[in-house]
């Protein structure tokens, strides 16, 4: 699941404007952090343009350069922020839920059928074995991680459905910060997977309330 067509797959949906916020957040920031993901952005937007001229059947607006921008934009006093900071601001001041010793996590306060997480893992802490209901999608913010599949650090995402079981373990040297996705609820194995599943299944139906 988590190879390149999923990932190109991603990229090519938030050029075409179709994702939902939290997953626009989440591609935002990862092209933000990749350069190569930004410069095949920049290729299918491209495409999707050249498309949208050629399209008989919509008849382009003839627009001045000086339609499009202001002087307030090339006066601009600030740069741009990455998305995370402009979204969630300083992740230090986050009010951040520890869910286990040295796994904490913030949910962001966004209307989505997905929900956008933050998840910070001290250094050498695991999550136990586990899949997913429906799609997971992980970026590394700061950091990295590894589990059964490879390594990932900082730029790198993975995306997984129900056919992946992985336990991903932080760096014993840095730990990591990621920007998370969960279509649906986790679904645990091993020795506490049962006990897991039903705290997991209790969370999501106080969420619901």
């Amino acid at each position: 699941m988590n190879g390149t067509v999923v990932k190109n797959q991603l990229i090519f949906d938030f050029a075409s404007g179709i994702l939902g916020p939290a997953k626009s957040i989440f591609a935002s920031t990862y092209l933000q952090l990749n350069s190569s993901a930004s410069r095949l952005s920049n290729t299918f937007e491209g495409i999707l343009g050249d498309n949208l001229m050629n399209n008989v059947d919509i008849a382009p607006k003839s627009l001045k350069y000086s339609d499009c921008i202001n002087n307030d934009t090339i006066k601009a006093e600030h740069p741009v922020k990455d998305p995370i900071t402009s979204f969630f601001g300083d992740l230090n001041n986050l009010n951040w839920k520890q869910v286990y010793k040295g796994f904490n996590e913030f949910t962001a306060s966004i209307e989505d059928k997905d929900e956008l997480k933050l998840i910070k893992m001290d250094p050498g802490v695991s999550v136990p074995l586990h899949s997913h209901g429906g799609k997971e999608y992980i970026l590394v913010l700061e950091g990295s991680f590894r589990d059964e599949y490879g390594e990932y650090s900082k730029g790198d995402i993975q995306i997984n459905d129900q056919k992946i079981k992985h336990t991903p373990i932080a760096s014993k040297d840095t730990g990591c910060v990621c920007l998370s996705i969960t279509e649906k609820d986790v679904i645990f194995f091993g020795k506490y997977g049962s006990f897991l599943n039903l705290f997991t299944f209790i969370k999501s139906f106080f969420k619901q309330k």
